[in-house]
């Protein structure tokens, strides 16, 4: 069974801490075959659910017996009148569910650290060409689907949610013959209101500035409009504006018709290289995105090992997927409030990686919601959460998670700062 216990006082916000321990062997069983559906080194063709809930997933699987399970509705049951609002349930009109990758192979994914102290040599010869991408456009249009999808595999976390994306997320794209750098950044906000927006849009532009090539994504199922402000957040103060493709993105939601008329009034009224319209979700119309930044990128050699597919560390990804689940489970402010941070990180080589995770809330009554009655939502999060990480490290993790308070965290630089929110874009 789990260990619940109580810790010492906040430093910040006095508030008493609630401490959750979980491993493989407690109250939640599972079956070997549950860990199978993300791998770091693949020969086949990848079909990735990006389920709102592990729940959904496991239902799939053909043998179910000795699993327990405590549902959101479940869930919802146990917790205190009011704080149901707060949970996510399942949306049969959420078209954001799966994410069907495309039929190539997906590459080892090395990470930048694997090569720490080794002497590289990256020329590919004359005709090999690489440079930076950069990927804007509002809350919710895809970019982070259109970058896995690119990518061969799922790198930033994916939610039905607009602005589950904080940070600039670096991609890296390669072939035989090139290599691209990928950045998939936070939505484009009409009003920051926090210091973290403020920040996040910073990321947007210094992002953009440093591209060879800016790919402007919009959704195919809105009314058609000037991206001007979208172009403007990026690329507005430079003189000599990069490469820019319009990507008409879900055009699988669209009619024929319809979308001809959309593509026309684009081509028509943006000031863009080109418009291309796509389903990031089942990857059609990627080959020709591809195909349109292979065109723009100049010739040199890769900045990067061909099988790395991120400079970010695996401890960045642990608190990304950690929050992706945050943002699966809970709706209205409370994904929002939250800031996930890996504190200890420990490869043990004969026992199971020790993961330490801390979420920080503004709030002590985000707290409460947070964790549920009994602690029942927290475990319902942190069993998402160890499943898909153990999935993606390949490995066997004991996950700790602590919840506190930091008040008003999102307008405080320094702990900002702190986070990586206000880092500089590292050009090679």
């Amino acid at each position: 069974m789990e260990k619940l216990a109580s810790s010492s006082t906040a430093t910040v916000v006095p508030t008493q801490h609630f401490l959750f321990q979980f491993h493989q062997h407690s109250l939640f069983f599972f079956p070997k075959t549950a860990f199978s559906t993300f791998h770091r080194n693949r020969t086949e063709p990848l079909s990735l659910p990006c389920c709102k809930s592990r729940h959904r997933r496991l239902e799939a699987l053909s043998s179910k017996q000795d699993q327990l399970w405590v549902s959101e509705e479940e869930l919802e049951l146990e917790l205190e009148e009011g704080e149901d609002s707060y949970l996510d349930g399942d949306d049969d009109d959420d078209d954001s569910s799966f994410l069907s990758l495309s039929d190539k192979p997906d590459r080892n994914m090395a990470m930048l650290d694997d090569y720490e102290g080794e002497e590289l040599d990256f020329d590919y010869g004359p005709d090999h060409r690489s440079g930076y991408v950069a990927l804007l456009g509002k809350p919710n249009v895809g970019k982070s689907t259109l970058a896995n999808q690119m990518l061969g595999q799922k790198l930033s976390i994916v939610t039905d949610k607009p602005q589950t994306t904080r940070h600039r997320i670096l991609c890296i794209c390669s072939g035989t013959d090139y290599q691209m750098i990928l950045y998939d950044t936070p939505g484009v906000l009409q009003k920051e209101m926090h210091l973290l927006d403020s920040m996040m849009m910073k990321n947007v532009r210094s992002a953009a500035v440093n591209a060879d090539c800016v790919l402007v994504l919009v959704d195919a199922r809105k009314t058609p409009e000037k991206i001007d402000g979208l172009l403007e957040e990026g690329i507005g103060d430079l003189k000599d504006k990069p490469p820019t493709l319009l990507i008409l993105n879900k055009k699988d939601l669209v009619k024929p018709g319809e979308l001809a008329k959309k593509l026309e009034w684009y081509e028509k009224f943006t000031e863009v290289d080109e418009v291309i319209p796509v389903s990031a979700k089942y990857g059609q119309g990627v080959e020709d995105v591809k195909d349109w930044i292979l065109s723009k990128l100049p010739n040199g050699p890769a900045y990067y090992p061909k099988d790395i597919v991120s400079e970010h560390p695996e401890r960045f990804f642990v608190a990304e997927i950690v929050r992706e689940k945050i943002f699966m489970q809970y709706r209205n402010e409370i994904p929002y409030a939250c800031q996930v941070n890996v504190v200890n990180y420990k490869a043990r080589p004969n026992a199971k990686e020790y993961i330490q995770v801390e979420i920080l809330v503004e709030k002590n009554t985000q707290k409460i919601i947070l964790i549920g009655r009994e602690g029942k939502a927290l475990k319902l999060l942190a069993t998402a959460a160890r499943l898909d990480v153990e999935d993606f490290l390949q490995k066997k993790v004991y996950l700790e998670i602590e919840v506190k308070v930091r008040a008003n965290w999102r307008q405080d630089e320094g702990l900002l700062n702190h986070y990586g929110y206000g880092g500089q874009i590292r050009v090679i």
